[in-house]
């Protein structure tokens, strides 16, 4: 049996090479039978997202093309069109278990820009705490880069590693069309061996990967053998199986020897906690009362504002930040949710009253647990 690590939050990637037909458009019995998968695995599993190809594939059809189309006008018109009739695929299925699915599209620039970064991964948090399961896709009927297989956000294994250092998922489980990572096409060979596990994603291995086949998708094995190294280095495990058979999800999870498991993450949340603790810059400081001082260290808190007495510096939302207690002495360091002129406008406040006086709320809190690392030496 493998040995899968706890999976709290899950990034399910699932290609257009499965869920589309070049014949009939969308798949309706397997976009039936996975929807089915992802809702049993919700039981275990609170926080799933999928990001979820086949815009292009579910549109041309609709449009009165014989075949996906060559130029970027009528790619982006299939875009528009198919992503309509995906989502409404998607919600018609979760609708039968009683779940409800959220439809999120992503351009590079929302990954560039830190606010709108900060603004995603807020969004894709609170959709998790209403039980909702986002479904994510590059915004292909504007963006061009994807559709041309232009280098950054070339294909939707590429975004599904950048989703899973967004939302600081666990896992990143990739959906392909063969049983898992081979040593030589096993298109080709009939000897190729399929690696269990990796530890390390080499030359070696990306030369045995081949490029996109699909003549529906854009991503082939050395694109997901690239978002795997990505994810990983985001603090994410990856695994790719074969989604065609969807009992391998659910053997996936039971700790089966189906698919590929990338397995040297030894603890990703330390890793992207280093990150804050100490490669960011620090730029300005948030001084504590005793009473937020023990809810941070002891109870595990999150930052309010009615526990700051007093801010340095300058800082815009999503830097990061040292925090003092009273004597002066630094205990941590996370990244804030509000500029340093809000947080000195609502410093000693109490979390209800930040709509009234900055005209807005974006969040109770100024700093989330998950975005603080605890730096005192004695600290937890």
């Amino acid at each position: 049996m493998r040995k899968l690590p706890k999976v709290e939050t899950l990034v399910v990637k699932v290609g257009s090479n499965i869920l589309t037909h070049m014949e009939k458009g969308v798949n309706l019995d397997f976009l039936s039978g996975f929807v089915q998968s992802i809702c049993k695995l919700k039981k275990e599993i609170p926080n799933i997202v999928i990001v979820s190809s086949g815009a292009v594939g579910a549109g041309f059809k609709l449009l009165g093309f014989n075949e996906r189309p060559q130029n970027i006008t009528d790619k982006q018109a299939c875009a528009a069109v198919g992503q309509a009739r995906l989502i409404w695929e998607y919600d018609r299925e979760f609708e039968k278990y009683g779940v409800i699915p959220a439809q999120i599209l992503i351009t590079k620039d929302d990954f560039a820009n830190r606010r709108r970064y900060l603004n995603a991964r807020y969004t894709l948090r609170r959709l998790f705490e209403l039980g909702v399961v986002p479904i994510i896709n590059e915004n292909d009927s504007v963006v061009i880069e994807e559709l041309k297989q232009i280098e950054n956000f070339s294909d939707n294994d590429n975004l599904s590693a950048l989703v899973g250092g967004l939302i600081d998922a666990d896992m990143l489980l990739i959906l392909s069309d063969v049983e898992g990572v081979y040593d030589k096409d096993p298109s080709k060979f009939d000897d190729a061996v399929r690696f269990s596990e990796v530890k390390y994603i080499n030359e070696d291995i990306l030369s045995a990967a081949g490029d996109s086949v699909s003549d529906v998708g854009t991503g082939g094995m050395k694109s997901k053998l690239e978002a795997a190294g990505k994810a990983l280095f985001a603090g994410c495990y990856v695994g790719i199986i074969d989604g065609r058979n969807l009992d391998n999800i659910k053997d996936f999870f039971n700790g089966e020897d189906v698919g590929t498991f990338f397995n040297h993450i030894e603890d990703p949340l330390n890793k992207r906690k280093h990150w804050i603790a100490y490669a960011a810059g620090i730029s300005g400081e948030l001084h504590l009362d005793k009473g937020a001082v023990n809810a941070l260290i002891n109870k595990k808190k999150s930052l309010l504002p009615s526990g700051m007495t007093k801010i340095v510096g300058t800082f815009g939302m999503g830097d990061v930040v040292a925090v003092y207690d009273p004597e002066g002495i630094e205990i941590a360091r996370g990244k804030v949710r509000y500029s340093s002129e809000d947080a000195d406008r609502i410093k000693g406040k109490k979390s209800s009253d930040i709509q009234e006086i900055l005209g807005y709320k974006f969040t109770d809190e100024i700093i989330h647990r998950d975005d603080l690392v605890i730096t005192l030496t004695n600290g937890a």
